[in-house]
């Protein structure tokens, strides 16, 4: 209750009707004694950024290992862009910025080394032993392997950031099904709805940038890409004399602002046209109102369809792609064989969680620097253990 009143006192007063508030919050799993006043998904959003699961995406896979090269994005440099232009599109709607934020540093708290070959991997492994998906994994890391506070495992997130985590749904992934207690089959709040396209704005736009400075898609390409040539000659135009290079980034800048404002305005209008004026009328129409017009979302389609073709099946990127899956094949099998290749406190784990589990967390929690060091530990016999 103390958390309620002091939210109330400090949240904004220009929120929009339909946006979440940390005083109507459902709460949270534990009850907690707060040492300052903040509202709680500010709370969320800090606890998620000083949590180690947030740390350990430094070393993470976004496309490009990170022995690759010190430019290209990481998980971590990824979650802060998804923030930036999540909180971008909040601030036009009158959403609540900490919750859109905290769920944009969340949403790959649960992904593995090596990007979805890892995810797949672990998935295929795990077959018969729950299966792994990585939005579950998400929502175990902040509700059970996190260790920092006494009295609980977990990080004790508000109900309104669990939601988000565990029905967070784009391209690559897709809400994990029934979980108790957060509305299985009802839309979740519009903060949460913003990230699943933030997240893909934030990873199309990156990954031209990455694909260009690795070389592996070219400006030549790219002019097959019509959004992409109708931005790019307009930087022309705008800027007759600036070089290839800053063309490039303002581009790719200028692409973002394209979509957040038709992102924005689209789902304006259907918040409109669905006469939505609180969260309570979301829940009770319960339909996504977050949407690019008709439109935007071809092109959007055909970029999308551009960057698999040409960049995420590019056979530099699959020969990683079939390493990593060696790497990690061999770990998952060595450690379920030999469980006390494991730190103690997991093989201590094994008794509740089972081994499987126990190994698929140890795994999942890796960086890739850590699962690369990690093989040539077990299976290089001159390497030190």
């Amino acid at each position: 209750m103390t958390e309620v009143v002091e939210a109330r006192s400090l949240e904004r007063s220009d929120l929009a009707g339909f946006a979440a508030r940390s005083a109507e919050s459902r709460g949270r799993k534990y009850q907690e004694a707060f040492r300052d006043h903040r509202p709680a998904f500010e709370r969320d959003r800090d606890r998620i950024i000083h949590c180690a699961a947030f740390r350990r995406l430094e070393y993470k896979t976004q496309v490009f290992v990170n022995h690759e090269g010190d430019y290209y994005r990481t998980r971590l440099t990824h979650s802060l862009e998804v923030a930036q232009i999540g909180k971008a599109i909040a601030r036009r709607l009158g959403l609540n910025e900490e919750l859109t934020e905290a769920l944009a540093l969340a949403h790959d708290l649960g992904h593995t080394p090596f990007g979805h070959t890892g995810e797949e991997v672990l998935n295929r492994l795990m077959e018969g032993f729950g299966g792994f998906e990585h939005n579950l994994q998400s929502f175990r890391v902040v509700d059970e392997l996190e260790e920092r506070y006494p009295g609980f495992n977990g990080l004790n997130l508000s109900w309104e950031v669990l939601e988000g985590i565990v029905k967070h749904s784009s391209p690559y992934d897709r809400p994990v099904g029934v979980i108790d207690g957060f509305l299985p089959g009802v839309v979740p709040t519009i903060e949460a709805q913003i990230i699943n396209y933030a997240d893909e704005i934030a990873y199309n736009n990156h990954d031209i940038d990455d694909g260009l400075k690795s070389g592996f898609i070219t400006l030549d390409q790219l002019d097959s890409v019509e959004l992409w040539r109708e931005v790019h000659e307009g930087i022309a135009r705008a800027y007759p004399d600036i070089d290839p290079e800053r063309r490039k980034f303002q581009t790719i800048s200028a692409l973002i602002g394209v979509f957040i404002k038709d992102l924005t305005i689209t789902s304006l209008e259907n918040v409109r046209r669905l006469s939505i004026a609180s969260l309570d009328d979301l829940r009770r129409i319960n339909r996504p109102v977050v949407a690019f017009s008709p439109a935007m979302a071809e092109k959007n389609r055909k970029l999308k369809g551009f960057l698999f073709e040409n960049l995420y099946r590019h056979y530099r990127v699959e020969r990683m792609r079939v390493k990593a899956e060696r790497y990690l094949t061999q770990l998952f099998e060595s450690y379920v064989k030999h469980p006390t290749l494991l730190p103690r406190k997991y093989q201590k784990k094994m008794e509740i969680l089972g081994r499987e589990r126990v190994v698929c967390d140890y795994i999942a929690g890796m960086t890739d620097r850590f699962a690369l060091d990690e093989f040539k530990r077990l299976f290089e016999p001159y390497e030190r253990v």
